[in-house]
């Protein structure tokens, strides 16, 4: 469906002048889901990659099984967690807000992408995150730093936080315990500038400069974390 996406939008995209920045409105309002693949989905599929030796067993994410399946090897089970009964290929109805309503130490990789920055109960949400873990589990967890509002996630439960690599490495630690987590950071002020007015991936020529790193400009942060014993 992504690459279908691509190509149509491909077929409707107007070129963008990466120096006009006298312009108030951005080019798009979807994150540029409507001109191709948002920026931020480079850097969450780069951190999977990067962490795909993790992505075994019995293997959880949120809502559906897109991830899983695309990084992960070695796969027991493919879970989706979802807070009702209202996706019907949920395997774990539950809510990571009450960790009376998951199952305990039953998954080896939790996926969790793009969903904090939703749940205002963020602690106890980790807390449900490591409820779920086997002892050695990992949580593999990406958040927004720098981005728009998602006026779509607003509307419906809310959009509630912006994280720093800092901020999300103490929540993380708090949970999981320090020297248990590892943080990683992604963007630079040209990918962020163009995240910001809508561009899409599709709108660079070369899509190595996304890859250019510059800690105080975070697109998206990357989480590792590993449940130990005690």
């Amino acid at each position: 469906m992504g690459k279908l996406r691509r190509i149509v939008s491909s077929f409707f995209r107007k070129p963008v002048a990466f120096d006009d920045l006298g312009r108030t409105e951005p080019v798009s309002r979807l994150f540029g889901m409507d001109r191709g693949e948002p920026i931020d989905r480079h850097y969450i599929e780069s951190f999977l990659n990067e962490n795909r030796r993790f992505i075994c067993g019995n293997v959880l994410e949120i809502a559906e099984n897109t991830y899983s399946k695309a990084f992960g090897s070695n796969i027991k089970s493919y879970g989706i967690l979802h807070y009702d009964h209202s996706n019907k290929k949920a395997t774990i109805v539950g809510d990571l807000t009450k960790p009376e309503t998951l199952p305990e130490e039953q998954i080896d990789c939790f996926i969790c992408t793009q969903t904090l920055n939703f749940i205002f109960d963020v602690h106890k949400a980790i807390e449900g995150s490591f409820k779920l873990l086997k002892t050695g589990g990992c949580f593999l967890c990406t958040v927004s730093g720098i981005s728009q509002i998602s006026r779509y996630d607003m509307d419906r439960w809310g959009d509630y936080w912006r994280f720093t690599d800092l901020s999300i490495r103490m929540l993380i630690e708090s949970v999981f315990g320090k020297g248990n987590v590892d943080v990683f950071t992604f963007g630079n002020s040209l990918a962020a500038t163009a995240f910001l007015k809508g561009l899409a991936i599709d709108d660079f020529p070369d899509t190595k400069i996304l890859d250019e790193h510059d800690c105080d400009y975070q697109i998206t942060i990357g989480v590792r974390a590993i449940k130990k014993k005690g």
